[in-house]
Formats: structure tokens, sequence, C-alpha cells
């Protein structure tokens, strides 16, 4: 998915719970799964050891694995992947994978802190989850904090000058290639397919078993296509599009935010401590006038900045993410709106608290405090760019800005105009790769379980019906009548069907559904 990206740097490095590469990427790719010359790195096998830091479980355990900066040329450098996991009980089959979306959230962190919810798969396997290339401690990518936070508040607002914020993402872009090193021409899907690869067999596992989020559904796909003879058990919960330009990504994202909204405002106008007030229609009217005030007017932060209206926008996309959020929102809201107290909205719109990396003072990762506080949205704008390959010239971008605004604006006068931006963050980097778009269907593959929710203010659940049409026989589709983004973690009833496939390979109907009424989790 065009995951949003945040119009202020947060404050505090968060992790993710829940645009490219300077080169093309996926073109002359080897068939086999080994290329010549991958031996080293196909023979080498995950050493576990307890992991230090602050606050992380005793029984997470860490590993790594080495993989090339350049396919193409695997006898050049090298990077390593941090990767993290929770031991199964007894004498487990083998792992389960776990990717939790972004692009550009800590798999490892994913792991430690929101691990309870997979330990059902511990029964059979080890429970596993890793940073990809140019995330957390694995060669992180970074445009520098001032360009990052430049590039975002040029883009913010509509755009209302388009030539100049085109000519500043020239120059951001310039200057994410400056900070990132050598791995930002390397980094995207394709090659995250191959370092997965590459985890699967250091883990010992002859067949991959996989459960993604989001853009780790992205990542899943590009797995079966690349590496047909190799797929297990692969679950897709929260379906990314594989087809679809950033322009009409970032539109679906925008509607589905809107119908979470409104769908938030009915609920919320149901309590006497709505903040909006008791009718629907006029909520939704005062939330768009509290965005329009707030840009005017922002709001002192005790952190030395001013809360705006593009803060308040990405606090309530944080918050709109899950149905089991939205008291903790409300309450966020009425604080701001009765008091003009900050504190509890800017815990939505930073992501949340610190959260401590892992890390061994013998191993060569990136140590906590190199990991760049932007690296989460340069990830995000790097791995996006990677995989789009269109590349509109400045003088198409400025053609077509007014169509594009009035159409983001009707299907949002709340989040339209700001997520309108991020459709232009690949201005100045070269073009992507096609393979996504061109080779990723008709997979020859055992049977997968895409999960997708009717609700589901990031990925639409129509994305997930294309995408099982273009896997081909082998997508199976669970339909998710609920609110919410994914929805292992929020449904008792997908959340049985997804252990059921991956510990038992029982797998339900296609087109089967879970319904909202019975299967909402406390």
């Amino acid at each position: 998915m065009l995951a949003k990206l945040s119009m202020r740097l947060p404050v505090r490095r968060c992790a993710v719970a829940g645009a490219a590469g300077l080169a093309l990427l996926g073109a002359g790719l080897p068939a086999a799964a080994e290329g010549p010359g991958l031996d080293r790195f196909y023979d080498q096998r995950v050493e576990w050891s307890a992991c230090e830091g602050a606050a992380l479980p005793e029984d997470l355990q860490c590993g790594k694995v080495t993989v090339p900066v350049d396919y193409a040329e695997p006898g050049g450098d090298t990077l390593e992947l941090a990767l993290a996991r929770y031991r199964g009980t007894g004498d487990p089959r083998g792992s389960v994978v776990l990717n939790f979306g972004g692009p550009g959230g800590s798999g490892v962190l994913g792991l430690a802190h929101g691990g309870e919810e997979f330990m059902g798969l511990t029964d059979e396997y080890d429970v596993v989850s890793f940073d990809p290339r140019g995330v957390g401690r694995s060669s992180p990518v970074s445009c520098g904090t001032e360009a990052t936070g430049q590039a975002l508040e040029a883009t913010g607002g509509g755009v209302p000058d388009p030539r100049r914020t085109l000519a500043r993402l020239r120059e951001v872009a310039a200057e994410c290639a400056e900070h990132s090193g050598p791995v930002l021409p390397h980094i995207g899907t394709v090659n995250v397919a191959r370092d997965l690869d590459v985890i699967r067999q250091a883990l010992g596992d002859e067949k991959l078993t996989y459960l993604g989020f989001s853009y780790g559904t992205r990542l899943a796909a590009v797995y079966a296509a690349r590496f047909p003879g190799k797929v297990g058990r692969l679950v897709l919960d929260g379906v990314d599009t594989l087809t679809e330009p950033l322009a009409e990504q970032g539109l679906a994202g925008v509607r589905g935010q809107q119908t979470a909204l409104e769908h938030f405002l009915t609920w919320c106008t149901e309590d006497i401590a709505c903040p909006f007030g008791q009718d629907p229609r006029k909520a939704r009217e005062s939330a768009v006038r509290l965005v329009d005030s707030l840009d005017e007017n922002p709001v002192p932060t005790d952190f030395g900045y001013e809360f705006t209206g593009r803060d308040l926008v990405v606090a309530l996309g944080q918050g709109l993410y899950s149905r089991e959020l939205w008291p903790m929102l409300q309450r966020a809201l009425a604080e701001l709106m009765e008091d003009g107290d900050t504190r509890r909205v800017e815990a939505f719109a930073t992501g949340g608290v610190t959260l401590p990396l892992p890390h061994r003072a013998d191993d060569p990762l990136v140590d906590e405090e190199e990991v760049p506080l932007d690296n989460l949205p340069a990830a995000l704008m790097a791995v996006n760019c990677a995989d789009d390959p269109d590349r509109p010239t400045a003088e198409q971008v400025t053609r077509d800005l007014g169509r594009l605004r009035t159409a983001y604006e009707e299907a949002s006068p709340v989040f339209g105009r700001h997520r309108l931006a991020q459709v232009l963050m690949c201005h100045g980097r070269p073009e992507g790769t096609d393979f996504i778009r061109e080779e990723v269907k008709d997979v020859d593959t055992p049977k997968m379980l895409l999960v997708g929710t009717r609700g589901d203010p990031a990925t639409p659940y129509r994305w997930t019906v294309q995408t099982a049409e273009r896997l081909g026989p082998s997508a199976v589709v669970l339909d998710n009548r609920a609110e919410g983004h994914t929805g292992y973690g929020s449904s008792d009833c997908v959340h049985r069907a997804i252990d059921d496939f991956l510990l038992y390979g029982t797998l339900p109907p296609s087109g089967s559904s879970c319904g909202a009424e019975d299967d909402a989790r406390p």
C-alpha cells in the first residue's frame, strides 16, 4: 500500500504496530533461486543468542544473515539483516516469518513488542521477523532529518506551488542518495524477496511459511512469483495492490480514510461525551473546521513546535487504523478541542513512544543510536518508488495536479489535500522496476490465504479481489466484514482461520466470510 507519511518527523523514534532506489530493479533476474556466486549466502545458518536491550522480552532471541548488496554482483559488498525470533515449544517443525508492513517498519521491533498475538503459532513454529534492507538495523537509509522534514512540509497542504515543490524534491532525492550509501540503489521489494529466500534457507526451511500484513502482502506476492517452488503456506492480510500507480493508490487510501472517519464520527456521536456533539452530519463538518483552524492557528506543544492541521490529519489516520483505538482517539480529540491539550493526540501523530532496538556490543549490525530518526519515512519513500516504474515529467505533474487535487478533495475534505502530496514523492528519483506490475501474476504455487477487510482504511477490499484474480487459482479469499486495517489482531474469526491454515493447512472455502457481529476481539 501507499502508506501515509507523517507530515512532521517523530519527536521519538517509533515502531510500526501497526518512494525509489536509484537503479532499475527486477530486470534480468536469473530464473533459479540461487544464481551464480550466491552459494556462500545460501550455505549460512542463523546463530541465535539472547537479545540485549532495555525492556526487551527475555525469551526473544536475535540473529542475523548476510546478503549481497547487489545480487548481480554477489562477490561485491554485503550487508547484514537483523532477525529476531520466539522459539517454538517442543520440537518446532520450522519457522513462520512475519512482516508487519510499512514499508519501512522494523520487524524486529514489531515482534519484540507485539509478539503476544502470535504465541499460538509457537506450538508448531519458531516465530521470526526481520528488518528488511534499508530499515532499522539493516543498513538503514536516510535523507537527513532536515531534508526529509523539508520535503514533507513542501508537499503538505495541497502543493500550492508545484514547480517549486518539484525542484525541492529533486534536491531531496540527491540528499537521500548522499545519506543512504550503497544500499539505496538496491532497495525495493524485488530485492527484499531475494533476501527473504536467503533467510528461509538460513532458517533451515525447505519451504517458506509466512504471514504478511499490508505492505507485507506485496512482499509475499513478489516472493510467490519469484520463488514459486519454495512457497509453503503464505498468508496475506490487508492485501496490497500490485498494479495501481501511486496516484490511484493514494486516492483509494483517501476514500478509505474518509469512510473510516465517518464511521468513527457516527460511533462517537452516540456518546454524550463526544466532543463533536451528537449529530453525525454536523460532526463531519466540525472535523473539517478543526483541521482548517489548526492550519490557520496551530497550537503550541510541550516539544517546542506547533501542532497543525497536517499533524491532526496524521493523528486521525493512525487512530482510524483499528476500531480498538477509537475510544482513545475520542479522548485525545476531546482534550485537544476542550482544553487545547495536544499530548494525547500527539501520541497518535508521532506513532507512539520510544522502543529500544536490540544490540550486542560484538554485533556489526547498526547500533540503536545510529538508526536515523527519519529512517521510517525515508525507507517508505525509497521502497514505494523502487516498486513503481512511473515517473511523470514536471510538465505532466503540473498539468495534472489540478485534476488530481479536485479528485482527492472530493474524496475527502479532511485527508485529500494532505494525502495528495504523497504522489509527488518519487519525483527526482529514477524509475523503479516494472517487475511487480508485469510479472507478479498467475503464480504456480500451493494455495495461499488472502484476507480482506471491508472497512479497511488503508488497503480497500477491492484490492484483495483484484490481487486474488491476478495471482490466479492459488489465491483463496477470506472476506472480513469488519472495520480496521487487517484482521488478525482484531477478529477472532480471522485469527482462527489464519492459525488453522498455518498450523494445520486447513483453508476456508474461497469467498467465505467473517462477520463483525460475532468475531470482534476485546
